[in-house]
């Protein structure tokens, strides 16, 4: 969606002495803005699930005073917590009140929350993953900004290691000709984009061609031509519905999986819980691989 200039990469973010935090720090959203935060910061809302996911997991979870009405793990923290809106409805009042030292919002740039918030006079980074190595680089960011540098280290390291552990099981397995339903219009994924990468490292490959982009919209046609192997995101009863769908290999041999709410929460999040999408996609793609 967008690969603006950073003034922060993830090699850069975890360098240096002792892996702290200098303020005052100014760092590139994706927006293209200067972000300048004078101090570390003590209250942060959060409006993007995998925002709040990454602060809990680098131990930065007691520093939240609010989340987006869609975060919801871990719940021992987000349940505790007010909700403001989302990032495209976002209670503005609600937000201002709380008096945050740090707003986490997405790229969007046609969102309200970064220009309203911005404009009141508080401090927001506006930027989310939208590819696999982005998620990484997101989780430095997010480490950079709070000084939790090294728990940002640890984790990506503790990702990493589960993740190519996991791709180990299938990496001598047939690829696996994959459609990913993110939405019934139907939005797919691509191969770059994270979900579309994880894809790959289960043992299997998007039928959505690059030149279409990470989260296209897709021609129908496109699906039927396709004749995918195995289908995700949409369930079996309706797949079979579908105009021109009755015959695909997929539909005939079952292998239709829908989901459950939080193996799509992990899918659909670009933060901490990689491990767990992958696992589940190796689970539907390679089942004999996790036996």
């Amino acid at each position: 969606m967008r690969h603006l200039p950073r003034l922060l990469t993830l090699s850069a973010l975890l360098s240096g002495a002792g892996l702290a935090t200098s303020y005052p720090l100014t760092v590139r959203d994706d927006l293209g803005r200067t972000v300048t935060l004078t101090r570390e910061p003590r209250r942060i809302v959060s409006m993007l699930p995998s925002h709040t996911e990454t602060l809990v997991a680098l131990g930065a979870g007691e520093r939240l005073v609010a989340v987006d009405r869609f975060s919801n793990y871990p719940r021992a923290v987000t349940d505790r917590l007010p909700k403001v809106g989302s990032a495209f409805q976002p209670d503005i009042e609600a937000i201002l009140a709380l008096k945050p030292d740090l707003v986490l919002a997405d790229e969007s740039s046609s969102s309200r929350l970064t220009q309203k918030l911005e404009q009141a006079g508080l401090t927001v980074y506006g930027g989310s993953a939208q590819t696999y190595n982005e998620v990484f680089e997101k989780i430095g960011v997010l480490g950079k900004l709070t000084n939790r540098e090294a728990a940002a280290l640890n984790l990506i390291t503790r990702m990493r290691g589960e993740l190519n552990t996991l791709q180990a099981t299938v990496a001598r397995l047939p690829k696996v000709s994959t459609y990913y339903e993110v939405d019934p219009a139907p939005y797919s994924v691509g191969p770059n984009s994270f979900i579309g990468t994880l894809i790959t490292k289960a043992g299997g490959r998007t039928i959505v061609p690059a030149r279409l982009g990470d989260f296209p919209k897709i021609d129908p046609e496109l699906i039927v031509q396709a004749n995918p192997q195995v289908m995700v995101g949409v369930p079996l009863a309706e797949a079979r519905t579908r105009p021109g769908w009755a015959g695909l290999q997929a539909i005939r041999a079952g292998r239709v999986y829908t989901p459950n709410p939080e193996e799509r929460d992990a899918l659909s999040r670009p933060g901490p819980r990689l491990p767990d999408a992958l696992r589940a996609l190796i689970r539907w793609l390679h089942p004999e691989a996790l036996k």
